[in-house]
């Protein structure tokens, strides 16, 4: 499911509503300020914190040149546009913190990304990525990382180095299985892989043990692995729609997520839409404690 919503984005679509910018590029009509003379810092937001920047849904297939000298920018906002490609002048903005490019049409990142070392915040998820630099890991500030729903099979070994990533989502990819320098990043609180090509989870997992946030739903897991229950802090794991027949003994040591969960957003256990076998459909149904009790005899027995 997911790797089909990845590959229709991927297809090229021509620019709508362009007008022709100073004879250099298309841009949208919002431009005219600009025209007038006006200097961009004026559109520049100074909150408390951050200095931040927005072309959100402006129709932009490149990126304006005045951005690069924008040095104090620390918010960068350039989702839902129609860029195909972000220019190396992007190592510019080093004081960035937080980058957002977000619903676009993005095939790769530049190299020279590997220079915004105060980077914490990016968002790369609804683009058309086939690979990433392995430069992005020299950002080891970065503690957000979202690429999902694009066209990634595999990510650089050097992630590895990411040492303070907290949060990181792969859904809806093309992942067959989770890679291995994701095992590393021992900060990680929040990790999404669901609507991949997952048919296992490696025992390496448990090498995760600060994460509180597991979502595999949507994959064709064939087994729930003992090593997940090493994971006891997790608050919510979603299995969903895999193809998960037993559960392990071990599964009460788990005793953080609290209920059997079917509310998406809720924390808790979701196994629904898995073939699990007698009794163990019943159990689910009679809540968490129920199957736990279960558990917890069964492997005593």
């Amino acid at each position: 499911m997911g790797a089909k919503q990845s590959s229709a984005r991927c297809r090229d679509k021509g620019p709508r509503g362009m007008v022709l910018l100073r004879g250099r590029q298309p841009f949208s009509p919002w431009d005219d300020s600009l025209l007038s003379g006006k200097d961009p810092r004026a559109l520049l937001k100074r909150g408390m914190r951050h200095v931040s920047f927005s072309l959100v849904t402006k129709g932009m297939t490149d990126v304006p040149d005045f951005l690069w000298s924008l040095s104090e920018v620390q918010k960068l906002n350039l989702s839902h546009n129609q860029l195909r490609a972000l220019p190396p002048d992007v190592g510019k903005l080093s004081r960035l913190v937080v980058l957002n490019l977000c619903g676009n049409r993005l095939r790769s990142l530049p190299r020279e990304i590997s220079l915004l070392k105060s980077l914490k915040v990016l968002f790369v998820n609804m683009n058309c990525l086939t690979e990433l630099p392995a430069e992005l890991s020299a950002c080891r500030s970065l503690e957000v990382l979202s690429l999902s729903h694009n066209c990634l099979s595999q990510l650089p070994a050097s992630f590895a180095d990411l040492s303070r990533l907290r949060k990181l989502n792969l859904s809806n990819n093309y992942f067959a299985h989770i890679p291995v320098c994701v095992f590393a990043l021992k900060e990680l609180d929040f990790l999404h892989v669901g609507s991949n090509r997952l048919e296992n989870i490696a025992e390496s997992i448990q090498c995760l043990a600060s994460l509180q946030i597991f979502i595999a739903e949507s994959n064709n897991i064939h087994s729930f692995p003992r090593s997940l229950c090493l994971l006891t802090s997790l608050e919510l794991l979603n299995l969903n729609n895999n193809d998960i027949q037993t559960l392990p003994d071990e599964l009460y040591l788990l005793w953080r997520l609290g209920r059997i969960a079917w509310n998406p957003m809720d924390k808790g256990l979701h196994i629904s839409y898995n073939p699990l076998s007698k009794p163990l459909p019943e159990l689910v149904e009679g809540g968490l404690e129920m199957l736990f009790s279960y558990l917890k005899d069964k492997k005593h027995n």
